[in-house]
């Protein structure tokens, strides 16, 4: 609706005719997403707000419906067997029918590319965050570890003219983030850096960064990417995480707690964490300083410093 809407405006007999609405409760619909803010309705006419021409219209790059679109087409449905897995503490995805997660994804192109543009939108508006927050004018280069489409690289290079940097991610992902970083222009700045994290040496940069990565694995797997990390970074350089942090005092930030709920739904054994377990991790592996910063009212990174 939203794509469509971008072409122009609409009267709700040519939306009822566009979309294959029932007339009985379309006026109802479109008045409901009007009163969510997410329509203007003009006299007759309804029409995108600024918002979501921007951020919903599947035509443009900075589209993030992708996040939405997951949630209807996968996690609804296996949110519903919650109880099942909070009383057996086993996944409640498609691992349940003998499939592995990524395999189940990243083997079907149409389901891949569904799955990172999803991330993308998760990741967006942190990725706009640390792009602004982070000291970027202390180096020099910088590489997304688990990268998806390219939102963080995007972001950062878009924000900090000086950077050059790129993404790493598994070989099959490298036609969706060149297609991504080529539609900003920035294919020249950003590289595509192939390989699996468990499998192979991350790529050496001033900064690495690792955003809604950790959280998938157990903990002896959380650690091992830390120590990776450290191991792939220069004297003084940086590793960023961040995540929907749990409070410390676990029990405030609900989204971090929820988020740690899909966790179980979709993994074998990854859970979310608070900003001082990730802080005692990263000591543990070798960072000499660590700390915590807000990002937006939702998202948090954590830094540590070789």
């Amino acid at each position: 609706m939203f794509t469509e809407l971008a072409k122009g405006t609409l009267t709700l007999d040519e939306c009822i005719k566009r979309f294959g609405l029932h007339r009985r409760s379309a006026r109802d619909f479109l008045d409901a997403l009007v009163a969510l803010g997410m329509l203007e309705r003009r006299e007759s006419q309804y029409a995108n707000t600024p918002e979501t021409d921007y951020f919903l219209d599947r035509g443009k790059p900075t589209y993030m419906g992708g996040w939405l679109e997951m949630f209807n087409q996968r996690l609804y449905r296996f949110w519903g067997s919650l109880s099942e897995g909070l009383r057996t503490g086993q996944p409640q995805n498609e691992i349940k029918g003998g499939e592995d997660l990524f395999d189940a994804i990243y083997n079907q192109p149409e389901r891949l590319r569904a799955f990172l543009q999803s991330m993308t939108g998760h990741s967006r508006v942190a990725a706009s965050a640390i792009a602004r927050k982070f000291t970027w004018q202390n180096y020099r280069s910088f590489v997304d570890v688990g990268t998806a489409q390219g939102a963080l690289p995007v972001a950062v290079a878009t924000a900090n003219p000086h950077l050059a940097g790129g993404g790493f991610d598994l070989p099959v992902v490298r036609p969706f983030f060149e297609h991504y970083v080529s539609s900003f222009g920035l294919e020249r700045r950003l590289t595509f850096y192939p390989g699996d994290f468990f499998k192979d040496p991350l790529p050496a940069a001033d900064v690495l960064v690792m955003g809604m990565i950790l959280h998938d694995w157990n903990l002896d797997e959380k650690q091992t990417l830390l120590r990776k990390a450290y191991e792939a970074l220069p004297k003084g350089g940086a590793l960023i995480v961040y995540e929907l942090l749990i409070d410390d005092e676990r029990g405030r930030n609900l989204l971090g707690l929820l988020m740690s709920l899909t966790m179980l739904i979709e993994t074998q054994g990854g859970f979310d964490y608070t900003g001082a377990d990730c802080c005692g991790w990263m000591r543990e592996a070798g960072f000499s300083q660590t700390k915590v910063e807000q990002l937006t009212e939702r998202d948090w990174m954590v830094v540590g410093i070789k």
